[in-house]
């Protein structure tokens, strides 16, 4: 387990991580738990004594390319549930335990079960990759009733039958509805 105190630090206009909460995590964190890794990998572990699982560490590039003055290579995205969860915000600091989280990602039973129905839409989901596939199924198992889950099914199912992935789906239904 990796130790360290972080900063709460928050993106202004950074692209798709405009607004984001994150913390940075130190290159000799990163490079201990995945040497040379330069792509997405997730950890698990606590911030301060809020319990993570699965979550991402993101690659940032090359130091040289951060225009947000950070010296490290990997962030961590701060959501809002584990903001509250916290209780802080930018500018607090956290202390940090992480480790590798390689568990298997687990998808929807229910998603699963749906896209075996429609072979277009199984087939483009079977494409993406894995983090990809765990986008759609976190969304329809975080739905809080069975209306928003059925509602959240029949759109994923739709969209991936158009061939979308989970970016293009949302913004697709944003302003649509299924009957």
């Amino acid at each position: 387990m990796h130790t360290f105190t972080a900063l709460l630090k928050r993106f202004d206009n950074n692209g798709e991580k405009t607004r984001w909460t994150y913390i940075d995590i130190p290159d000799e964190v990163t490079e201990a738990l995945k040497p040379g890794q330069k792509t997405s990998f997730r950890v698990k572990g606590t911030l301060d004594e809020y319990v993570i699982e699965r979550v991402a560490l993101i690659p940032m590039g090359p130091v040289e390319n951060r225009t947000d003055g950070s010296e490290t290579r990997f962030i961590m995205g701060i959501n809002a549930v584990m903001r509250k969860a916290l209780r802080k915000e930018k500018g607090a600091t956290v202390q940090v335990r992480i480790e590798l989280d390689d568990s298997p990602i687990v998808l929807s039973a229910n998603l699963m079960g749906c896209l075996e129905d429609d072979p277009a839409a199984l087939a483009f989901f079977n494409s993406l990759t894995k983090g990809h596939q765990h986008y759609f199924s976190k969304w329809i198992e975080e739905a809080k009733t069975i209306e928003t889950k059925t509602k959240r099914i029949t759109q994923a199912v739709t969209g991936l039958s158009m061939g979308m992935g989970y970016p293009e789906m949302i913004r697709y239904f944003k302003s649509r509805t299924i009957d």
